[in-house]
């Protein structure tokens, strides 16, 4: 029942992508018929750099090296099967790990923490990792929420996997001047020991008056005053080296200010091209408690990783799905189901937080409904969510800060908590600076979002709505547009595809 669901959803996503050409095609202010009313300084972010490599490339087909039956796994359901596993990961240091069609019990943590090591299943209904004990069962970490209530923290964090690495971050030299966002240049101390061609971070951390933190929400902040400060984060690739200046491959996504302490730092992951891919996750049928009563039914966390990915996997029955804390990772093809017994209408916590930056969450199925869908938290930003669908989706922003994300080419379904957002109380709005929204197609009309959600500077293009539009280039930007005629109808496939052509 659950493929036929997909195949169903797959072929209205084909229908829906058909529907447009019998349709005179409808564009945005923002960006024109070609891209040519739009440039990366406006008010409309550049998404084209997010993705495993950078979007320039797809996750490759990594080569089988081992099989977890050769490490002792029986995968029939009842045998622990984690010593094989973990076996097997410890002794591969690259290629794929091969885990033939069968159901393996696991009751251990597995970790990835090598490049270019890949899990690779028969397919995500036929290799399943079934997940009978939870996370704060193995490993127990109990702490409260920010009212003061005691809950296991693997309610917002943690998986049965997890890829684990070092970004290895040190400062290199200190930035000396002011520089604007879109600029593709820097003034440094020094540039000695720098390389063209070399990666490197671009860092803020926030001031006593937290000005960081008011800037990325647009000046418009909300009640920050439980909120510790914010910091950003850019990595990119330089192009030119002369006397102090650099020149780096991409425009900044934010102001560089000296009272926010720039400076340049090392980006060398240790941790790198891992992928986990045609599996499935399963764990035990048991009714959802609610939200705070999660234990740790949780699939796969990312951690200071860069280029991984994570293809065609299904998540079942979970407290929670991904947690990612990353940067330029993939995760597409994923599914998720609950056999649970809802509590208000969700069976689990997070769907997926996609942490960090420039990560996209891609051709994605939501066939149940979590408190939080799709989520984002401090000072993630540059991420992607697109192609995807689900039951009755919502857009979680839980507040500190994420700005410049991109929601594009979703439907939520139904669409009666689009904006139901969580965060704790005092950690500002919920959506900071330029958060974007492209085609956003639900069954009920939309209306902007509420006064507390984000700032102004927010883009929404054709959401589904019954309203009148509001364009104000330096205001509030609510473009109503077809959703089932706009062009593009992905923000992020149509920038990237700009970019390589000038490129």
């Amino acid at each position: 029942m659950l493929q036929t669901t997909r195949l169903f959803s797959v072929a209205l996503t084909v229908c829906a992508c058909l529907a447009p050409a019998a349709r005179a095609q409808t564009h945005s202010d923002l960006w024109g018929k070609e891209g040519e009313l739009w440039s990366s300084a406006s008010r409309l972010p550049d998404f084209s750099f997010a993705g495993y490599q950078r979007s320039e490339k797809q996750p490759p087909l990594v080569p089988q090296v081992a099989n977890v039956k050769d490490f002792g796994a029986l995968g029939d359901g009842e045998t622990d099967d984690t010593q094989a596993f973990l076996d097997a990961l410890g002794k591969v240091e690259a290629g794929a790990i091969f885990v033939p069609e069968g159901r393996y019990r696991i009751t251990q943590i597995l970790t990835m923490d090598k490049s270019g090591v890949v899990l690779r299943g028969a397919g995500p209904h036929k290799s399943v990792l079934y997940c009978s004990t939870s996370l704060t069962d193995i490993q127990p970490n109990w702490g409260a929420t920010t009212s003061g209530k005691a809950t296991s923290n693997y309610s917002w964090s943690g998986g049965m996997l997890r890829v684990q690495g070092n970004f290895q971050s040190k400062q290199l030299a200190k930035v000396l001047a002011p520089a604007k966002r879109g600029a593709q240049a820097l003034t440094l101390s020094s540039t000695a020991g720098l390389q063209v061609g070399q990666v490197v971070e671009l860092r803020l951390e926030d001031n006593e008056t937290k000005s960081l933190a008011d800037y990325l929400y647009s000046g418009q902040p909300g009640d920050i005053s439980n909120f510790k400060g914010a910091s950003s984060s850019f990595v990119t690739t330089l192009l030119a080296l002369d006397k102090n200046t650099i020149t780096f491959d991409r425009p900044l996504r934010f102001d560089v200010e000296l009272a926010w302490r720039p400076a340049i730092r090392q980006f060398e992951p240790t941790v790198s091209e891992v992928g986990i891919e045609e599996l499935g996750f399963e764990f035990p049928v048991r009714p959802y408690e609610g939200h705070f009563t999660e234990l740790g039914f949780n699939a796969i966390t990312l951690v200071n990783v860069a280029h991984c990915w994570v293809r065609n996997v299904r998540v079942s029955s979970s407290d929670s799905g991904l947690f990612i804390a990353a940067k330029f990772c993939t995760l597409s093809g994923l599914v998720f189901d609950s056999e649970r017994e809802p509590k208000r209408g969700d069976t689990g916590h997070h769907g997926v937080i996609l942490g960090g930056t420039d990560n996209v969450f891609t051709d994605f199925r939501f066939n149940t409904r979590f408190i939080h869908d799709l989520g984002l938290s401090a000072n993630h930003s540059g991420n992607v969510f697109s192609n995807g669908s689900g039951v009755d989706l919502n857009f979680d922003h839980h507040r500190r800060g994420p700005y410049e994300n991109l929601f594009t080419n979703i439907d939520v379904g139904l669409g009666s908590r689009m904006w139901t957002c969580g965060g704790g109380q005092k950690l500002g709005l919920h959506c900071g600076a330029r958060g974007t929204f492209w085609n956003i197609r639900s069954e009920k009309p939309q209306q902007y979002p509420w006064r507390g959600f984000g700032p102004l500077s927010m883009n929404l293009v054709g959401v589904q709505s019954e309203a009148e539009s509001v364009k104000v280039l330096d205001g509030q930007w609510f473009e109503v547009l077809d959703p089932n005629t706009l062009a593009p109808q992905n923000l992020h496939e149509a920038q990237l595809a700009k970019r390589l052509k000038s490129k």
